[in-house]
């Protein structure tokens, strides 16, 4: 069973038909939708501030969502995957998202609906992320444009996959 602490008096929430791995840490002031689900060694700390999931959000192994005390809470919206060891730290996220792989989202980043964060990327403290948009590098800038086909081979494919994948540990 995932570790599930209290702190400082608030204690994680979550939805219907969530998923969290046996090593997964959820602490604090976490509110999570509907569907989500916590991957192996993926850390949700919400000790300094909140952080808010809407439906459909996994944090893929080795991630970790944190927040700034007194300062930046963190709010993911719906359909919203965090792919394997990123760090988003005190931002907002709108839905349809996808945050690759081993990226950093740092305090004040605001990403809009449908985009892409790829794998690697540095997002740095404030950047905006326009809707509709894919952003590589270090630090990160737009590349192109989100084209509806990579939208769906990509955002929503990977949101539903990890439902799917979530199902598979439901049923051991």
């Amino acid at each position: 069973m995932a570790l599930i602490k209290k702190c400082r008096g608030f204690y994680p929430d979550h939805g219907e038909d969530c998923w969290f791995a046996e090593n997964a840490t959820i602490v604090g002031d976490v509110k999570m939708g509907d569907q989500c689900s916590v991957w192996f060694s993926a850390v949700v700390r919400g000790d300094v501030n909140s952080i808010v999931f809407g439906n459909k959000v996994n944090i893929q192994d080795g991630a970790v969502i944190h927040a700034t005390f007194e300062k930046a809470k963190t709010t993911l919206g719906n359909n919203v995957s965090v792919g394997h060891n990123a760090n988003v730290h005190g931002c907002t996220v709108e839905d349809n998202v996808l945050i690759g792989m081993g990226s950093i989202v740092m305090d004040g980043c605001y990403i809009e609906s449908n985009c892409i964060i790829a794998a690697g990327a540095v997002l740095l403290q404030g950047t905006r992320v326009e809707s509709w948009s894919v952003y590589a590098g270090v630090p990160a800038k737009k590349v192109k444009t989100l084209s509806p086909e990579l939208f769906n081979g990509e955002v929503q494919r990977i949101a539903d996959n990890y439902i799917k994948y979530a199902g598979w540990f439901k049923d051991e």
